[in-house]
């Protein structure tokens, strides 16, 4: 029986949807029709006139497009209003020139996501024939790390513990001293790529921050570096923006080492398994490849690892990806300090871009593509 077609919901110039076409010509199956974010989004229609025969239906990132970027805020702005969060008007987005790194009110960039989010459920609801690999419900909650940190301690999934009831620096302050904390991660909820991201420390005569932010005359900025900040201005002014645009407040658990440097793991779980892993290795707390860290060796990270506490890892791994009704979640994992345990940090709905990774000889596309063949209920085994 010939496997049915695949829809590609992507920016159609980005590499995730080239990639995932030429892991489609690899299994010897036709190209995906694509629907570009940005055509979308102006004209819902094109997706919601393709007919309801079966198809397989993959959602993949807005992101690094500037025109989907504006495209959401302008959707976000309504709902914005009634946030403390940073706005933009429809008027003042069109006004906008594309600087690469700018941070732009991603609480309404966020807002416009799940409006799109909620349109394509409806869609998807008429034409019970499609079938979606991430329900746009699941996406919802994975872009919110303060609705998958909880759920995940729910299912006894061990986490950093969260701290509660945080909305401005001072409430922070007031919070760490009440838990004994010293340290904490800040991390706008919405965020990915370690974006809006800041360790707060409370130190014996000043506090710190280490941030992916960097401020300049032009506006704030995602950085390739991670920056160091003192001064107690500073500190409050990136904390309030953090906080007020909805941010995941944590306690900061220290990493097991591997050869001197912190690592975390990225898991790519695929139907509900455990299928790629990743090791993140840095010189700093924050591990992401494109902020100074670089793939770590998976041999020596399992010959370190105790089996006891790399099998419980993986079961956390699993819990995690079962809550989410998706093909393939992208877990972040960490290990405790002298491996005495594990936390999973969060995770992602679009996690999967991992390239020049192999299993069996399969991409990490590949091994996705046959998945999800696989969860068809005529095809084999």
């Amino acid at each position: 029986m010939m496997a049915p077609p695949f829809i590609l919901i992507g920016n159609a110039e980005n590499r995730r949807v080239t990639l995932f076409q030429e892991a489609l010509e690899r299994q010897g199956l036709p190209p995906a029709r694509v629907v570009p974010w940005v055509d979308f989004l102006s004209t819902p229609a094109l997706l919601a006139d393709l007919p309801d025969t079966e198809a397989l239906v993959r959602i993949d990132s807005a992101g690094e497009s500037w025109e989907v970027e504006k495209a959401l805020l302008k959707r976000g702005h309504p709902d914005a209003q009634a946030s403390d969060c940073t706005r933009l008007t429809p008027a003042e987005v069109d006004a906008l020139e594309n600087d690469h790194g700018r941070i732009l009110c991603p609480r309404q960039h966020h807002l416009g996501f799940l409006k799109t989010l909620t349109e394509l459920q409806a869609i998807f609801a008429a034409h019970p024939l499609w079938r979606i690999l991430q329900s746009p419900a699941s996406i919802a909650d994975l872009f919110d790390k303060r609705v998958t940190s909880r759920k995940y301690a729910s299912l006894g999934v061990p986490v950093p513990e969260p701290l509660d009831g945080v909305t401005d620096p001072e409430s922070l302050r007031q919070r760490m001293r009440e838990q004994d904390c010293r340290e904490v991660f800040v991390k706008v909820s919405c965020g990915s790529s370690a974006s809006c991201l800041a360790i707060y420390r409370r130190g014996r005569t000043r506090d710190t921050l280490v941030t992916t932010i960097e401020q300049a005359a032009t506006g704030w900025y995602n950085s390739l570096k991670v920056r160091r900040i003192d001064e107690p201005a500073r500190v409050d002014e990136v904390l309030g923006f953090l906080l007020a645009e909805g941010s995941q407040v944590e306690h900061s658990i220290p990493k097991a080492r591997l050869g001197g440097d912190y690592f975390d793991c990225r898991v790519l779980a695929v139907r509900g398994e455990p299928a790629f892993t990743v090791v993140r290795q840095s010189r700093h707390p924050i591990t992401n490849l494109h902020l100074g860290g670089w793939r770590g060796d998976l041999d020596e990270l399992r010959a370190a690892v105790p089996p006891n506490e790399w099998a419980d890892a993986m079961e956390s791994c699993r819990t995690v990806a079962r809550a989410h009704d998706c093909l393939h979640v992208g877990i972040d994992l960490m290990f405790e300090d002298y491996f005495t345990g594990h936390r999973v940090l969060e995770a992602n709905a679009f996690g999967d871009l991992l390239p020049n990774l192999r299993r069996d000889g399969l991409t990490v596309y590949e091994w996705e593509i046959r998945e999800a063949l696989r969860a068809l209920p005529t095809s084999g085994p």
